[in-house]
């Protein structure tokens, strides 16, 4: 009996997966000795996101909803100086995201995705405008047309610039 218990007890040892966060996937720019130049950043450039301790939303210090958030940032992204009070142009925009110590992993995550799915849109939509509808997606643009000119000029058109700072204790 105990023979059997143990290779029962040895089988699902062996063949049980353990679960391992894998963290978020994101492309960190390549290491250099050269400390980068310095960034003059306009005010009306950045766009500012912080999630207190309590879960909730500060875009531009105004209380906000995530559901609201991907609309907002399209809208200050693509503004291109039509508005003077949001950027001058997706170039020049830079989309700073901060959240506290107390945020919860699922409204990071939540806030995290809007933000990064703002910037997609916009580029699947430039995407379409590029190859006249051929392609839908900015993802699907180099295995469609294996044309690295065209995925370099949109990257160039709109960078991903999001700023994510370190979470420290905002308040409630």
């Amino acid at each position: 009996m105990a023979d059997i218990a143990f290779l029962l007890l040895v089988f699902f040892l062996v063949t049980t997966e353990i679960d391992i966060d894998e963290g978020i996937n994101v492309a960190l720019p390549p290491w250099s000795d050269v400390p980068p130049p310095p960034v003059e950043l306009n005010d009306k450039n950045t766009l500012t996101v912080l999630i207190n301790s309590r879960n909730q939303l500060l875009v531009e210090e105004e209380l906000d909803d995530v559901d609201n958030l991907r609309k907002r940032t399209i809208e200050f992204l693509s503004n291109n100086g039509q508005n003077p009070e949001l950027s001058n142009s997706p170039q020049e925009a830079v989309v700073s995201f901060k959240g506290d110590v107390g945020t919860s992993y699922d409204t990071y995550i939540q806030v995290y995705n809007e933000l990064r799915g703002a910037y997609n849109d916009l580029r699947n939509d430039l995407t379409r405008k590029k190859t006249n509808g051929r392609v839908a997606r900015f993802s699907d643009l180099d295995r469609a047309t294996r044309d690295s000119i065209l995925i370099e000029e949109i990257k160039f058109a709109l960078p991903i610039r999001l700023s994510e700072a370190e979470p420290t204790k905002l308040g409630k």
